[in-house]
């Protein structure tokens, strides 16, 4: 898998404000009352259950910022699939430092990983098609670019990042414009040359009227495997397709089998389970 690691730039503030929630005024009282300043210990990082690793450098800097000389050897990158008693890496250095920073390095971890696990398993299921899992804005707030990436380390592919990446009609548009053509037109009057128009619809006859004015992808919202179809030989490659409305990797196949570019689902950001990854001691 090609995945391109995240800028620190994006997740730096996020770790320390972690940090700073967790350590508060006074420090580590238990850590630092117990573990002298000056010993040093090695543990790892271990899968308790199968899945797929993200968030490796997120974790990583929660340990490097409370002792920048903390070693990692990492076994499986982001993107990996691990099973029950994988070593995802080791990690060498102060031992307060590793006690101190175990609690925000697994939430940044264990949440990612769970993300990149649903995504792996939903594209796993629609693998003998041609659509693509993508995921959605409903995500959790300040954590976007890094649930996203979890995404892409799952193998799914990323919808738009906000509002500001693209024009996305839905149905509350379409009622204040007063239909799907004053929304469009509107739209498309409004939106630079670099910017795609994506159109939501719930029926046929409403994709036929967007497809009579051209835009650039449709979002088929709770459309049947059958609608779908329809609507994908209606298309006929005139726009991008995009299946939604409660997707589930049960489901999954029979929607990718209509035909359709895309399939996005929300929940993969908003209410995968976290993967359970614990930091052991080894010495």
């Amino acid at each position: 898998m090609n995945l391109s690691p995240l800028s620190p730039l994006l997740f730096e503030p996020l770790v320390r404000a972690a940090l700073v929630e967790d350590l508060g005024r006074a420090g580590d009282l238990t850590t630092d009352a117990i573990v002298p300043p000056d010993l040093r210990a090695t543990t790892v990082l271990a899968a308790r259950q199968p899945g797929v690793v993200a968030g490796l450098d997120v974790a990583a800097m929660a340990f490097r910022m409370l002792d920048p000389g903390i070693e990692l050897v990492v076994e499986r990158p982001d993107g990996s699939a691990v099973v029950p008693g994988s070593v995802i890496a080791t990690l060498s250095g102060s031992a307060r430092a590793l006690l101190t920073g175990e609690r925000t390095a697994l939430n940044f971890l264990c949440h990612l990983s769970g993300i990149a696990t649903a995504t792996a398993a939903v594209v796993s299921a629609i693998s003998e098609y041609k659509a693509h899992i993508v995921c959605t804005r409903k995500t959790t707030p300040g954590l976007r670019a890094l649930e996203k990436y979890a995404v892409r380390a799952g193998g799914g592919s990323n919808h738009r990042f906000g509002l500001d990446d693209a024009v996305l009609i839905k149905d509350n548009h379409v009622a204040i414009a007063g239909g799907i053509r004053p929304a469009l037109e509107r739209a498309r009057a409004a939106a630079g040359h670099m910017v795609k128009v994506e159109l939501e619809v719930d029926t046929l006859a409403q994709l036929e009227e967007a497809l009579a004015f051209g835009v650039d992808a449709v979002l088929l919202d709770n459309m049947t495997p059958d609608e779908l179809r329809q609507a994908v030989a209606m298309v006929n490659g005139r726009a991008l397709t995009e299946a939604s409305g409660r997707v589930t990797a049960a489901t999954a196949p029979a929607i990718a089998a209509s035909g359709v570019d895309l399939i996005s689902i929300g929940w993969l950001t908003h209410s995968a389970p976290a993967l359970d990854i614990g930091l052991d001691y080894q010495s």
